[in-house]
């Protein structure tokens, strides 16, 4: 005899023009808040290491890995134009080093291990959590900041824990996942453009 399940009611997903219009919300939200500002200090922050012959490591979890990978591929690469390749390293993208260190230590320091085998004084570090609590990020950023490299988190609202060790601090002030990680790209992104138009006029 067939098992009789309880009906479950299932919230209906909004429309793609609802959601549209509930990131338009969020952007104007965050367009009068002093973001922008924080999105500038980063920029400079990047310029300035990159003239000065510096790199780039960039890290995150999950949809934030993604988001580590594409920021390098729009810097090593390119992003409107073609220029010399400027060097910035996802931390998440040597599966060799990630897993050993993780299987044989400890997850929560597989970033800082790498930031203590690449990283110089004057490098900059980036690290990306939604919640700003993710221990691997937050103990890379606080490794980054020891050595001597400069720190950008980009983070929810508030920044967690990853506040206390970032210079730069992009706290999207939303608190839904999602909508967090829409503003993330755009950030990025802008962030990547300004520092191809700075450095390559």
């Amino acid at each position: 005899m067939a098992e009789v399940m309880d009906h479950v009611a299932i919230p209906e997903a909004p429309s793609f023009v609802s959601l549209l219009g509930e990131i338009a919300i969020s952007l104007t939200q965050i367009a009068s808040n002093g973001y922008e500002a924080e999105v500038e200090r980063a920029t400079e922050m990047l310029v300035s290491a990159f003239r000065a012959g510096h790199q780039l490591l960039v890290f995150g979890n999950g949809g934030s890995s993604a988001d580590a990978q594409h920021i390098c591929g729009e810097l090593v690469g390119r992003f409107h134009k073609l220029r010399p390749a400027l060097p910035a390293i996802a931390l998440s993208s040597n599966q060799a080093v990630l897993t050993a260190w993780a299987n044989d230590y400890s997850y929560d320091e597989v970033f800082a291990r790498q930031v203590e085998a690449y990283g110089n004084p004057g490098d900059v570090a980036w690290g990306i959590s939604t919640s700003g609590t993710s221990p691997n990020v937050v103990a890379a950023l606080r490794a980054a900041r020891r050595r001597g490299l400069h720190t950008i988190a980009l983070t929810g609202e508030g920044g967690g824990m990853a506040a206390e060790w970032a210079e730069v601090l992009l706290a999207v002030p939303l608190r839904e996942t999602p909508r967090i990680q829409e503003i993330h790209l755009i950030t990025y992104h802008s962030i990547c453009g300004a520092v191809e138009r700075i450095l390559f006029p």
